[in-house]
């Protein structure tokens, strides 16, 4: 049985609750949305499947929960840029941005060309998107595929710009550099002192209980696990 976007929409605001409404809220959502906790997203995947004008569909809707699930079911090697450029215009908060578009973008065959783009945008969240897209591709990117010399140059950028970037722009240039160092294991030594210098980096979180995870520590971690350079399969999540 094929599913219609009537059909998931229903499913999407029979799981809805209003605690889950409120958190997001808090977090910088806003309406149109049901509310519907990633978890019980990613349960209705299977039923979605990959039906390419299905997510298009869902994401149009401005709807949160059904832009998320978007993300989700899209299948990222057969979007073209033009689609996630309004994708990105249309992320209105930073789940949406720095997640479901930067994921699916760092999966596509535009990768490279739009976080380039991105993180050059005067719009905060266009940007923050551009720098989380570069952070999942190189998480999913053999190291001999990428650009060194490229990713040197934008941990030079971070360094020296970070702190004078909008407010969730300084967020995704922070993880940007526990990625090169996490994953990148050529230049874990690079990031870590763009890490150093930076120090703890000051992001308004809102009324949530979230942290800005300290560059210096996290890589630290991910080094004394021996886990540098161990690659994702996949950054859509």
């Amino acid at each position: 049985m094929t599913l219609t976007i009537d059909d998931v929409m229903l499913q999407l605001k029979e799981l809805g609750t209003e605690q889950t409404k409120m958190t997001f809220i808090r977090h910088g959502a806003g309406e149109p949305l049901f509310g519907v906790k990633v978890g019980d997203l990613k349960k209705l995947v299977k039923e979605v499947k990959k039906d390419q004008q299905l997510a298009k569909a869902l994401y149009d809707t401005g709807n949160s929960d059904a832009m998320y699930l978007a993300g989700l079911t899209v299948n990222p090697k057969a979007v073209d840029a033009d689609m996630l450029r309004r994708w990105a215009r249309q992320a209105y908060w930073y789940m949406l941005a720095e997640y479901t578009v930067a994921g699916v973008a760092a999966e596509s065959e535009h990768a490279l060309e739009l976080a380039q783009e991105w993180i050059d945008s005067p719009d905060e969240f266009v940007a923050a998107c551009g720098w989380s897209t570069w952070a999942n591709y190189i998480s999913i990117t053999p190291d001999g595929e990428l650009d060194l010399d490229k990713l040197r140059t934008l941990l030079r950028r971070v360094e020296q710009e970070i702190h004078g970037e909008r407010n969730r722009v300084r967020y995704t240039m922070n993880g940007f550099v526990i990625a090169v160092g996490s994953y990148v294991a050529p230049l874990t030594a690079e990031a870590s002192a763009v890490a150093e210098a930076i120090g703890k980096v000051h992001v308004n979180v809102g009324q949530t209980a979230c942290k800005v995870p300290l560059a210096t520590e996290y890589i630290g971690k991910i080094i004394d696990m021996d886990r540098v350079g161990r690659k994702r399969k996949t950054c859509i999540c």
